[in-house]
């Protein structure tokens, strides 16, 4: 990728354009990580990017960016601009074409306004993002209110990269942060949800919950966590505090990859308890039927964000589901094997594994399920029915509740080892019918 781009600087150059690597590319250099994108700024109009690069795509030629596809790769080059109004706390107005510096001082956080010359191997740096670089400091480019107003959208994007930096985040940009955290309502939910994703699948999603938490976007954008402060819980089941003491310690168990699913399960699975929040006659904290209420707000929470359908669907079965670990070692073989085969399994039992360590600690339903999944690993744990659909109606039935209980029951005599093959199968299916209705 890096040779890729190094090349377009060189052929913009060879035309008597000034091009550099720009944005964040720069900054992961600096800080020895791998950039997954490289960006590139440069004098040449966007026109005369398109004339020099023969596949091309004018994603924001109004605002001077260009996509050059190159090697398989996009590259987005860019020309230095300075901004107008901004209007929408989102996009300038206009925009006008100015130079390297003007550019830098554009953009939104000085770490991110930094340049490299990969043919001097030079750092163009007019905004102090390289001491900031050095002592771990998330500062705004110039006035931060002003930085927050131009794109409201900065105002999580600072959250983000603070927490994935490992950043502090200096104090007049923390201050206007907090001040201005109720205008991000202004962002698309698609664009907050990105966010989101970003902050909680990071590996330091915990710290990024935190400065959520304390800069009042948790409140403003994930209410339904918020309320989860104070909801006291049995001490004898979660002696770790709350429910938002509870949920913070579960996202700090999860490993470092996680699905999106399984992260906003953890987030989501008790948001239900609340609501349901009961004390018995006993005088026991009760939640009674949480789980249900819990995968409704959940689902609710993912339309409001826009998240697709099927991420929708993971989740939620997550949420409505985790209760249901309790009862594992009283199921028949049956349903045991169908709930081990469902698709959502693996993270289910991942939020399992943090929901009981991030509480009364005990594993002992994750470890039978772990043992049994790899006891019957050895052959598939739904195979193909013995008996179908065709069989029934060759038999004479209509579908119907008998057509379904039938066919279950056949299942479950299958995966339990009592019909061992067709011809079992069909024997038990005559005898069944030969039973008085």
């Amino acid at each position: 990728m890096e040779a890729t781009a190094t090349r377009l600087v060189e052929r913009l150059r060879a035309a008597g354009h000034e091009a550099l690597f720009a944005g964040g590319c720069v900054r992961d250099r600096l800080l020895g990580k791998e950039a997954h994108d490289i960006d590139i700024a440069t004098s040449a109009r966007p026109e005369e990017i398109q004339k020099l690069f023969p596949r091309t795509v004018a994603v924001g030629a109004q605002f001077g960016v260009i996509v050059v596809l190159e090697d398989g790769g996009e590259f987005q080059v860019a020309t230095f601009r300075s901004d107008g109004a901004y209007r929408d706390g989102r996009h300038p107005e206009s925009v006008a074409f100015t130079n390297a510096e003007g550019d830098a001082r554009r953009r939104d956080f000085t770490v991110n306004g930094l340049f490299f010359d990969p043919l001097t191997h030079q750092i163009l740096d007019f905004v102090g993002g390289e001491a900031d670089l050095r002592t771990g400091i998330l500062r705004s480019i110039g006035d931060p209110h002003a930085r927050f107003v131009e794109d409201k959208l900065r105002l999580i994007r600072c959250v983000r990269f603070a927490a994935s930096l490992g950043f502090e985040i200096e104090a007049e940009t923390w201050r206007a942060l907090v001040e201005r955290a109720p205008e991000i309502t202004a962002v698309s939910a698609e664009r907050i949800r990105d966010e989101l994703v970003k902050i909680f699948s990071h590996p330091s999603r915990v710290r990024g919950f935190d400065l959520l938490d304390q800069s009042g976007l948790l409140a403003i954008l994930l209410p339904e966590v918020e309320t989860l402060k104070g909801c006291e819980q049995p001490p004898d089941f979660h002696p770790e505090g709350d429910v938002f003491v509870h949920t913070r310690l579960m996202l700090s168990l999860l490993p470092e990859r996680v699905s999106t699913p399984l992260v906003f399960s953890v987030l989501f699975h008790d948001i239900g308890k609340p609501p349901t929040f009961l004390i018995d006659e006993t005088g026991r904290i009760r939640f009674n039927g949480h789980e249900s209420i819990s995968a409704s707000m959940t689902e609710k929470i993912f339309a409001r964000l826009r998240f697709s359908n099927a991420e929708t669907e993971a989740t939620v079965v997550g949420v409505k589901n985790h209760m249901a670990f309790k009862d594992v070692q009283n199921m028949r073989v049956a349903t045991l094997k169908r709930f081990l085969a469902r698709p959502t399994i693996d993270d289910e039992l991942e939020l399992h594994r943090v929901d009981c360590q991030g509480s009364h600690g005990l594993l002992d339903n994750y470890d039978f399920l772990l043992r049994k999944r790899e006891e019957f690993s050895n052959e598939p744990l739904i195979p193909p029915p013995l008996i179908t659909g065709r069989d029934l109606i060759a038999a004479g039935l209509q579908p119907g509740p008998l057509f379904k209980k039938l066919l279950d029951s056949a299942q479950a005599l299958q995966l339990e080892g009592g019909l061992k093959n067709r011809e079992d199968a069909l024997a038990w299916l005559r005898e069944e019918l030969a039973r008085p209705a």
